[in-house]
């Protein structure tokens, strides 16, 4: 099932990039006390008592503005509502209800969708009195919090992960189904991939960028495995998405890649690896999918004897984080070895779920490090006690030693890369984890 989305809405000035630094753990938005500093959306992945979502800031709306900028960001947050499974709302207690406040809490009831209000700078008793005002929004049971000072934040994020939705779609939960989405950026030929792997025409084909703008699903099978292809809108620079409904198709190109099992990077073949191709890549490489790299245009590639060699040699270069992706060159033009990504990606999707043993595992490690004993560190030699797989999708390992310290990332490396030999991990990230011999599992 894919991360819901919270989008954090409200007028100018009341706190929301604020709150949404502290859900995201991370100091992203740029917070002043000037109105309209936030100006594009922003989205960051979040956690709470488990529950993983995708938090997604917008400008401060001004609904009665005929200011350019104003407009845009209006466009942008009935854009993040739109696609938006909860609204986070955000008003100030110290200023009260205002004329745009109202505008905004119409706009929301008009959605449809479910909506948690926040009254932001609430971090006195005066203002703790004023938050009744707020019931005449129409909105339900405002929540008083400080952003400042993280008061009543678990009170609210408690709200939010309640209004979650709770049935997946029927094609997210089947096992026996591959998800995969294509990713890329624009104009790279993902929709002409795509067409040739479902054998008709679903996705827009043009030379023009941006041409898809949602994702779309289509499931086939192939020589008795079902897979569920999802396009997606490519991908741009944060600098380069200037329409509103083009950043729309960014989030759920994010979401694509959350409900995949294995992602198509395609990249183009006559331009190289760009930095937003490593950005593309890397984002799935951090979500733990099995991955595909996909060289299209390779019909318009000068070739030579030792092309692919050099080619992928360049791959491994710049995408030195997904070694494990096997790569496939392609034309969608000619459909030269596109019939080979099935075969691809059911080896991704198998090595992304499987799991092994607990005493095979430690056979394997065992016998590595008796080939190549761990360095000493600081007169201390590292001793790795034994291994176990802690869950799939991707692989995940807890290696126990003596002691984690003296653990160096190259022999963390070398073990690595004997697990992958041993049980042919490929297509997919793994993930070790180090503990000492008296930490819990």
């Amino acid at each position: 099932m894919s991360k819901p989305i919270v989008a954090i809405v409200g007028r100018p000035n009341v706190g929301k990039s604020t709150l949404f630094n502290i859900f995201a753990n991370n100091r992203i938005s740029i917070v002043e006390d000037t109105p309209g500093v936030t100006r594009d959306r922003l989205y960051a992945d979040a956690e709470w008592l488990d529950n993983e979502f995708m938090i997604v800031d917008t400008g401060g709306i001004e609904m009665q503005s005929t200011d350019e900028i104003a407009v845009s960001i209006r466009q942008q947050a009935q854009i993040a509502i739109n696609e938006a499974d909860v609204i986070l709302f955000v008003c100030d207690a110290r200023s009260g209800i205002t004329i745009e406040d109202a505008e905004v809490a119409k706009l929301l009831r008009q959605s449809k969708k479910s909506v948690v209000l926040a009254v932001n700078k609430a971090d006195s008793p005066q203002q703790d009195a004023a938050i009744y005002e707020f019931y005449s929004l129409g909105i339900g049971e405002p929540i008083p919090i400080s952003a400042a000072n993280h008061i009543n934040l678990g009170d609210l994020l408690d709200a939010i992960v309640e209004q979650f939705p709770t049935e997946a779609s029927p094609n997210d939960d089947d096992e026996d189904i591959i998800k995969v989405a294509i990713i890329g950026r624009p104009n790279v030929g993902k929709s002409s991939i795509f067409n040739i792997l479902v054998g008709e025409t679903r996705s827009i084909v043009s030379d023009i960028a941006g041409t898809t703008r949602d994702a779309i699903d289509t499931s086939v099978i192939k020589e008795g495995q079902r897979y569920l292809f999802i396009d997606t809108a490519g991908m741009r620079k944060k600098g380069k998405i200037d329409e509103p409904i083009e950043k729309y198709s960014i989030i759920r190109s994010l979401r694509a890649v959350d409900r995949s099992d294995v992602v198509l990077v395609v990249i183009d073949a006559v331009e190289g690896v760009t930095e937003q191709d490593k950005k593309i890549a890397g984002y799935a490489h951090e979500a733990g999918k099995g991955a595909v790299l996909v060289v299209n245009k390779w019909d318009l590639y000068t070739k030579d004897n030792s092309s692919t060699l050099r080619f992928t040699e360049m791959l491994r270069k710049e995408l030195i984080f997904m070694q494990y992706a096997q790569v496939a060159f392609v034309s969608a033009l000619t459909q030269q070895r596109i019939s080979k990504l099935p075969g691809l990606i059911k080896a991704a999707a198998e090595a992304n779920a499987m799991r092994i043993s607990t005493a095979v595992l430690n056979e394997v490690i065992t016998d590595a490090v008796a080939i190549n004993p761990p360095p000493q560190d600081k007169g201390k030699r590292l001793k790795v006690l034994y291994a176990t797989q802690v869950k799939v999708r991707p692989p995940t390992f807890v290696i126990f030693v003596n002691d984690p310290e003296i653990m160096h990332f190259s022999y963390e490396r070398y073990l690595e890369n004997k697990l992958r030999e041993a049980f042919l991990f490929e297509g997919t990230p793994l993930q070790i984890i180090i503990r000492g011999k008296n930490e819990d599992e």
